[in-house]
């Protein structure tokens, strides 16, 4: 059966001042897919991310999210910005620094979003945030604020928070990079989770380990390019260009795998169509 689009880049260029940092990307991925973007620093990973659901407008090329489209450049008006808003408010973002709202709760960070952006009712909203907190396993954490969780659950009340706006897409930026190897299991494991659930999602990870598991389609980039997209399998054992040979030999060396990723899956909640549905 063949899956929709959810979200596909054409022709995509970003120029920060002299330095080109995306040269002419191309990416497709299909609903319920899971793509994995690996590459060195400073490839362009993040700035991709952040050019697909418009937090930086591409110099040119265009975003499509679920038949959607903006091209870049254009001019600005009020049909083309209703229509990069609509595009935001499907994809959820969860960043490396995560911007937890210090002085909320956990609970109070996971409905602000959809109370003040969605215009949900207060009551609706909490009902739907205790759901998703237990649903990443953090429902004994619901009044603490950010300054009394660990790394680990500080991440798990964001990807909360990004699955309280119902998108259609989520983009992870290094879910594990500031996490110690178990708390990173634990993140990446609701990531996981969510991959299960037949979430699309587009993960830069350097965890070779999660990737090999949980991703349908590795996606290489370097120097603003994409090098190569390939299973995972045929990826991690074959790579089909040298430098992505040399970034995996130099990973590999490092081992940086969080250890126990297979053994910490928690029982199986309900799914995130029955938690919005009730």
């Amino acid at each position: 059966m063949t899956r929709s689009i959810a979200i596909a880049a054409r022709g995509l260029h970003k120029r920060f001042g002299e330095l080109e940092v995306l040269k002419s990307i191309d990416l497709t991925v299909h609903s319920g897919e899971v793509v994995v973007v690996m590459g060195p620093s400073g490839s362009g990973k993040t700035t991709l991310i952040r050019c697909l659901n418009l937090l930086e407008e591409p110099d040119a090329g265009s975003v499509t999210v679920n038949g959607r489209t903006v091209e870049c450049p254009s001019r600005h008006s009020r049909s083309r910005n209703r229509l990069i808003r609509d595009i935001r408010m499907r994809t959820a973002t969860v960043f490396q620094d995560l911007n937890l709202f210090p002085h909320m709760t956990a609970l109070e960070n996971v409905i602000e979003g959809p109370i003040s952006v969605r215009r949900l009712p207060r009551p609706y909203a909490i009902e739907a945030g205790e759901r998703l907190l237990a649903h990443v396993g953090l429902t004994d954490k619901r009044d603490e604020y950010p300054a009394r969780l660990s790394g680990g659950q500080k991440q798990r009340v964001a990807i909360a928070r990004a699955l309280a706006m119902e998108p259609e897409v989520i983009l992870f930026d290094e879910p594990t990079s500031a996490l110690d190897p178990e708390l990173g299991a634990e993140a990446l494991q609701t990531v996981k989770d969510l991959a299960a659930y037949g979430m699309t999602m587009i993960i830069i990870t350097h965890e070779i380990a999660f990737a090999r598991e949980v991703a349908d389609r590795v996606v290489f980039m370097d120097a603003g390019y994409i090098l190569e997209e390939q299973h995972p399998a045929a990826f991690f054992q074959n790579p089909a260009t040298p430098r992505a040979k040399t970034f995996l030999r130099l990973m590999t060396d490092g081992d940086i795998s969080p250890p126990g990723l297979e053994n910490t899956a928690r029982p199986r909640q309900e799914s995130l169509s029955e938690i919005f549905r009730k």
